[in-house]
């Protein structure tokens, strides 16, 4: 007797079309999305095709944002992925509405439309706190490294663009010269267009001295913050132009160390030290997390690797998100600073500081002089109570697990876009989605 099995025809057609809504399981991210996206304002995405002119017809603004958005949220970053998963994966096709734009649509609609995404970002914080997942009670504040779209292969050291300007100027005389003999000269030699490599030498000589500016410019900016003066002699000045005693410095204002180098690929980007060992252009994404549900209420990028002066900036971004200060903030001893300290006692004297002085586990040094490092002792003696021990705590649980979700959850361990305002624009896309993602399930549970 043969086995009876449920009907299978893959050659049957169906008789009457099917609804898109019938295609996914109620409760689906898709739908949260989709659901979401529809009642935030999207005026700023129309405002750019309103103006009208010769163009082809734009697909829906509501509808590209849906797409991007649940693409991030899933981990799928590249246009071309994207455009496929339309084709191929059923959640993209309910979402596109049997829409199909090009790759290249896709990507130029993400970087025509940073400003709105990040504008975006804000609009699903305001969302989340509606919610009631977002209080405000304590966050807690974490900066991660994220490659930069750069390739290490197309980057120089200073030492090394110095070396390799004088071999070109050097090769274009040359040919320079070689373009001026006779015919006679050339004609058992191999034939060259010298003019295109001319040209050729000449580009690679105009980059190589951008990159050096860009160098030298930066040098200058970190040598002026630390109260040097283009003629300074090397010598160690105070603040009033008297020279104080130290070890001399090893280079004049402004001129960078041999081995501090520039991306041709990303200027904007940095080399930052990875975990794990190793170096990287990178750019340093700066989060802070509200201790409700995991929402991320700040997601800031910049190109400094420290994230002792970035305090500020972070809890300036959670009050013009939520409009609201928190009342504790959590945070390790990377943002230590008394200067920082001192500044947000008098910006935000309602939000309570908890920065740690120290790895944990290590031996602290203890401030002693109180009136030099007030902010500085206040915080030690905090640390001294169980309740500061307490507080503390949480920070590692609330901080860690977002940045943790971004790279090994979505999958987001490198920019797609070159540039600090597209890395910012991203990371925000990028925040907003996970955001979204953490919502949904909340919702569901």
């Amino acid at each position: 007797m043969s086995t009876s099995y449920i009907a299978y025809h893959p050659e049957q057609q169906q008789l009457l079309p099917s609804a898109l809504q019938d295609w996914l399981p109620q409760g689906h991210l898709a739908y949260f999305i989709s659901d979401t996206v529809d009642s935030l304002n999207l005026s700023a995405f129309h405002a750019r095709y309103a103006e009208g002119g010769p163009r082809n017809q734009p697909f829906h603004p509501a509808m590209m944002v849906k797409v991007l958005v649940y693409a991030y949220a899933t981990g799928v970053f590249s246009s071309r992925k994207i455009a496929r998963k339309l084709h191929e994966d059923v959640a993209f096709r309910v979402l596109g509405a049997d829409n199909f734009p090009a790759h290249r649509t896709i990507r130029d609609f993400r970087a025509l439309h940073l400003s709105e995404f990040t504008e975006l970002f804000t609009q699903v914080v305001r969302l989340a706190r509606e919610m009631g997942l977002v209080k405000l009670g304590t966050i807690a504040v974490d900066g991660t490294k994220i490659k930069a779209n750069a390739s290490r292969h197309k980057a120089m050291s200073y030492g090394r663009m110095q070396t390799t300007e004088m071999e070109l100027k050097a090769q274009i005389a040359a040919l320079v010269q070689k373009a001026k003999n006779t015919d006679e000269a050339e004609k058992n030699e191999p034939e060259l267009d010298i003019p295109a490599e001319i040209e050729r030498r000449q580009a690679r000589l105009v980059a190589i001295a951008a990159a050096k500016a860009r160098l030298e410019e930066r040098q200058r900016q970190a040598d002026t913050q630390r109260a040097r003066t283009p003629d300074d002699e090397r010598k160690p000045k105070d603040k009033d132009g008297k020279p104080k005693g130290g070890k001399p410095y090893q280079r004049d204002f402004g001129v960078p160390a041999p081995k501090a180098q520039d991306s041709f690929t990303d200027p904007e980007s940095r080399i930052m030290k990875r975990a794990g060992g190793g170096f990287d252009y990178s750019y340093n994404a700066q989060t802070a997390v509200d201790e409700t549900a995991h929402i991320i209420v700040a997601a800031e990028v910049i190109n400094i690797s420290s994230d002792v002066q970035q305090l500020p900036m972070v809890l300036a971004a959670v009050k013009a998100h939520t409009g609201k200060a928190a009342q504790q903030v959590l945070a390790d001893a990377g943002y230590r600073s008394e200067a920082v300290m001192a500044e947000l006692a008098k910006t935000q004297p309602d939000t309570e500081l908890v920065i740690a002085l120290g790895r944990e586990g290590k031996v602290q040094a203890k401030p002693r002089d109180a009136q030099r490092y007030p902010h500085t002792v206040a915080m030690a003696a905090k640390f001294q109570t169980e309740q500061g021990k307490s507080d503390y705590r949480k920070r590692k649980w609330i901080a860690e697990p977002p940045n943790g979700w971004v790279k090994s959850v979505l999958g987001f361990r490198q920019f797609s876009m070159r540039g600090l305002q597209k890395a910012q624009a991203e990371f925000k896309l990028v925040c907003m989605a996970l955001n979204l993602r953490r919502m949904g399930a909340m919702q569901m549970s």
